[in-house]
């Protein structure tokens, strides 16, 4: 049977929920458990509202008649610190009796509720196959690492996924800004719409225009019959996401701003206006400020954009996250490349941390790769420190790099000998027999290199 105190900390660990506010109160009315998001909400901190009435924060809660009278409602408006909301509102029962009452948002604004209106009544065959072809591949879950910076970033990510503000992720290349973008049109009432992706930097300026809004029947030599739906029109709903936006044509600048003011634009050669809901992520590994300062960036459309950013840390200031990282890539690839390496040696682990990581996590998992196919000629089941060549030369002192190519051969030699040793367990006859060479050349070697 279970006790009121076991009853808390089991809705505690429930209540953990950023896409929710959640409020429970017992019989008098008093709060026992609020989650962060409520808080938020109220614009307090969480600790302070523990024990106050649910009075003394929401004037108008019917909450205290759920807890006297299991008075249930599922779905109804309500107005919290002025902001509209729609939540439930349920009794807690414990051996048949009423012992506090709960209430959660369902949606935390009402345009998420508007959304959901809207993709109840839909009903559009043509609108159904954009979304199947457009969806978002990625999640939050997906986003690797404990480090405080990324865990609450990914926290934020969750709590503005239902808004409709545009957001500029800002990243060096290969930090993972597209994954970003997916899961959080995935964590929201969007994700059952399309998810668009355009690379400002791949297209044309001549066919930017065209991609991004459409064109109708014989506005230039070349139409489709029937015109085309250009991006924004396909993302109705759902999101756009505008890859190496500092990279996009000034002239394409002052279109996309005035679609972002208006949320209207008209396709190429038409007439009649188009309205799109799709929301605007926007990504780029470029200093905008500093395009802005030079021309190359529009200062409205940088500010237009710029409302919610989300910057994220380089893997040199998240070494924390390169184990995890790696034991999450590592089954991955194995899967890619039909591998069967099961995990990393401490001392190659200790490799990946001390280097500086220029190209991130995309540069990592490249490393990665490169290290399985080489532990798989190697036929071990181990991730070794030769299996990363490019980084220990890095690692090796100023006085011990290679500098001629007889020291390059012999830096590779070395590496050869002591991957197809530690695969063979140091036996050293077998090891012989798989590089190709007498035992005695073997022994030579080893005591070349001083390898006991």
């Amino acid at each position: 049977m279970i006790n009121d105190q076991e009853m808390l900390q089991l809705m505690e660990n429930i209540i953990d929920n950023p896409y929710m506010g959640v409020v429970y109160i017992n019989t008098q009315s008093e709060i026992l458990l609020v989650n962060d998001t409520f808080a938020h909400i109220l614009g307090v901190e969480r600790d302070s509202l523990i024990g106050r009435h649910i009075h003394e924060v929401i004037p108008k809660s019917r909450l205290p008649q759920t807890a006297k009278t299991g008075e249930t409602n599922l779905c109804e408006m309500c107005r919290v610190n002025n902001q509209e909301m729609i939540s439930m509102r349920i009794p807690i029962y414990n051996n048949g009796k009423i012992i506090g009452a709960m209430s959660k948002t369902l949606f935390l604004d009402m345009s998420t509720a508007k959304l959901m209106a809207e993709m109840v009544s839909l009903n559009d065959d043509d609108h159904c196959h954009t979304i199947h072809k457009y969806q978002g591949k990625y999640t939050l879950g997906d986003i690797i690492g404990n480090n405080r910076r990324i865990v609450r970033t990914k926290t934020w990510c969750a709590q503005l996924a239902n808004n409709t503000s545009n957001v500029l992720i800002i990243g060096e290349s290969g930090t993972g800004k597209e994954l970003y973008a997916h899961a959080i049109h995935n964590a929201g009432i969007r994700r059952n719409f399309p998810f668009i992706r355009i690379n400002c930097a791949c297209i044309p300026e001549n066919l930017m225009e065209s991609e991004l809004f459409g064109y109708e029947e014989g506005a230039f030599t070349g139409a489709l019959k029937g015109g085309k739906k250009g991006k924004f029109e396909l993302a109705d709903r759902g999101t756009l996401f505008l890859d190496e936006i500092g990279e996009m044509p000034l002239s394409m600048q002052t279109k996309l701003l005035t679609f972002l003011q208006e949320r209207e634009f008209e396709r190429i050669g038409g007439s009649d206006p188009i309205h799109s809901d799709a929301r605007v992520i926007a990504a780029t590994n470029t200093d905008l400020e500093k395009a802005v300062a030079d021309g190359r960036f529009r200062e409205d459309l940088y500010y237009r954009l710029n409302v919610v950013t989300i910057m994220l840390p380089p893997l040199r200031d998240r070494t924390d996250d390169i184990e995890p990282l790696v034991n999450h890539l590592i089954p991955k690839l194995n899967e890619k490349i039909n591998t069967s390496i099961e995990g990393i040696d401490d001392d190659a682990l200790q490799l990946l941390i001390n280097y500086d990581w220029p190209g991130n996590i995309r540069e990592l998992e490249n490393l990665l790769e490169r290290a399985i196919n080489l532990a798989h000629l190697d036929q071990t089941s181990c991730l070794l420190p030769p299996h990363f060549p490019t980084l220990l030369r890095r690692n090796l002192p100023p006085d011990k790099q290679p500098n001629t190519l007889n020291a390059a051969v012999e830096s590779l030699e070395y590496q050869m000998i002591m991957s197809t040793l530690r695969s063979n367990n140091y036996n050293k006859t077998v090891t012989a027999k798989q590089l190709d060479i007498h035992p005695s050349v073997l022994y030579r070697k080893l005591k070349k290199y001083n390898i006991s």
